[in-house]
């Protein structure tokens, strides 16, 4: 531990090094401001205090105080000063001095005492700075734990709604994977493409809602089956709404204006705009609201392109796989009618990593 003791008189340089030393400190000597505070940034681990007089040559006092508190704003420095220049001094530690002596020093048992009050202060500011990093690490492991959670806890529910229909669930992980991979594409910032990503997985969790001699009808679904079916939209917007009443979350995934504006978390807002729009049209031909162009939010015309795609190409009990290209014709041919044509360019466009995606998660 040294004690750097600044001071343009060298008897008192003397004096307080043979005390400090005395006391088993080690010790480092400078004539002005500029001195010390070389020799303070050469050795900021061993300095643990600095005394520093106020008015010397080349550099005073209070300059080296201003570039030390910068510097180095953990070090202690104790200013001594003069007899009747206390304001001096207070204004001093205005600028950051922790302390002030006044000289002449005729006891030197009071720089010991200062010493000792400005080490313990050091040593609580330590504490509490250790303490907050500590707090602040607890609450950033906690917080990441609490999001991975949240993460499961979507994944899950939307592997719960896949399982109505496709056994391994993931149809749900390729359509969020791709709309990641799309967002992108359509110039959709990092964080809002990861959103996207999180979110799309939940698009059909509504299906939970669908009895199973509707959803999984071997034949054609009569009108009032396809009025059930479609009902899946508004039953995932209400299972991701309120929770405080099951009216109110019917009353607002009823608006696509008040659905926009239910309160939650960024996470379930997207989910339940995906949930709700992912079967509107870009020609308005769609459900439940006959949205159409831009009205569409882009996420929700992202997933559907994707939705359908991997839709045609996966088994289900009521029918066969498509063959990938004849359902690229397909989704082609619906570019600008059902699908937003900007998005269905972009998909074409990333084939090989969206055929890997597919490969990757295959059933």
């Amino acid at each position: 531990m040294s004690i750097l003791i600044i001071d343009d008189e060298p008897g008192l340089r003397r004096s307080l090094t043979a005390h400090l030393e005395d006391q088993e400190y080690e010790t480092l000597e400078a004539a002005n401001g500029l001195e010390g505070l070389n020799i303070l940034l050469a050795n900021r681990e061993a300095v643990k205090a600095v005394v520093v007089d106020l008015n010397m040559p080349v550099m005073d006092g209070y300059s080296f105080i201003g570039h030390a508190t910068q510097e180095a704003p953990e070090v202690p420095i104790i200013v001594l000063s003069g007899v009747g220049i206390v304001e001096d001094a207070l204004s001093a530690m205005r600028m950051g001095a922790w302390d002030f002596i006044t000289k002449p020093l005729h006891n030197l048992n009071i720089l010991d005492y200062t010493l000792d009050k400005v080490f313990d202060r050091a040593r609580l500011l330590r504490e509490n700075k250790q303490y907050q990093e500590n707090l602040e690490r607890l609450v950033r492991e906690r917080t990441k734990e609490l999001e991975e959670t949240r993460k499961q806890v979507m994944q899950r529910l939307s592997r719960a709604a896949e399982y109505k229909d496709n056994e391994t669930g993931r149809h749900v992980i390729r359509v969020g994977q791709i709309s990641r991979l799309l967002g992108r594409a359509m110039g959709m910032d990092e964080d809002a493409c990861e959103l996207l990503g999180e979110c799309a997985p939940l698009h059909d969790v509504g299906k939970i809602g669908i009895p199973d001699e509707v959803l999984l009808k071997p034949g054609k679904l009569t009108p009032d089956e396809w009025d059930t079916m479609r009902k899946h939209c508004i039953f995932g917007c209400e299972i991701l709404g309120p929770l405080d009443s099951k009216d109110e979350a019917h009353r607002i995934c009823s608006d696509p204006l008040l659905m926009r504006e239910m309160a939650g978390s960024e996470q379930l807002k997207l989910a339940r705009v995906l949930a709700l729009c992912h079967h509107e049209r870009w020609d308005g031909k769609g459900y439940p609201f006959g949205l159409s162009g831009d009205d569409i939010p882009l996420e929700a015309r992202i997933v559907t392109v994707v939705d359908v795609f991997d839709a045609l190409c996966s088994d289900r009990p009521y029918k066969q796989a498509m063959d990938p290209d004849k359902a690229g014709e397909l989704i082609r041919a619906g570019a600008g009618t059902q699908f937003d044509a900007a998005v269905v360019e972009a998909f074409f466009l990333h084939q090989d990593e969206i055929n890997a995606i597919r490969h990757r998660w295959s059933d």
